[in-house]
């Protein structure tokens, strides 16, 4: 799977609206048939940045994601409401989804 974190900072007068804003793109990109989880966090040390997880099933899914219509409205969209280029990891890994912690078990 490629699974990828971005971390974005927002300007002051958009960081309140910065969920709204991304909204239709959220919507859209958990609809695609290859994505696995498309999550937003906010920091708890800069209320200004939010952190998306994101997973695509494989290469072709990831292609797909950023071919597709609303990618490519959010890469025009966004920046507006930014404070900086947004900071990305992105990998392709083994797993098709979250395993369980073997440190810490809940019974």
């Amino acid at each position: 799977m490629i699974f990828i974190v971005v971390k974005f900072t927002t300007k002051p007068e958009w960081t309140d609206r910065w969920l709204e804003l991304v909204g239709p793109f959220t919507a859209a990109t958990r609809a695609e048939e290859g994505n696995l989880w498309f999550d937003w966090s906010r920091s708890v040390d800069n209320p200004a940045e939010f952190v998306l997880v994101e997973a695509f099933r494989d290469e072709a899914a990831g292609g797909a994601h950023v071919s597709s219509d609303h990618f490519k409205a959010a890469v025009t969209e966004l920046p507006q409401a930014l404070a900086s280029t947004p900071k990305i990891i992105s990998r392709t890994i083994d797993g098709d989804g979250w395993s369980e912690m073997g440190e810490m078990t809940v019974q």
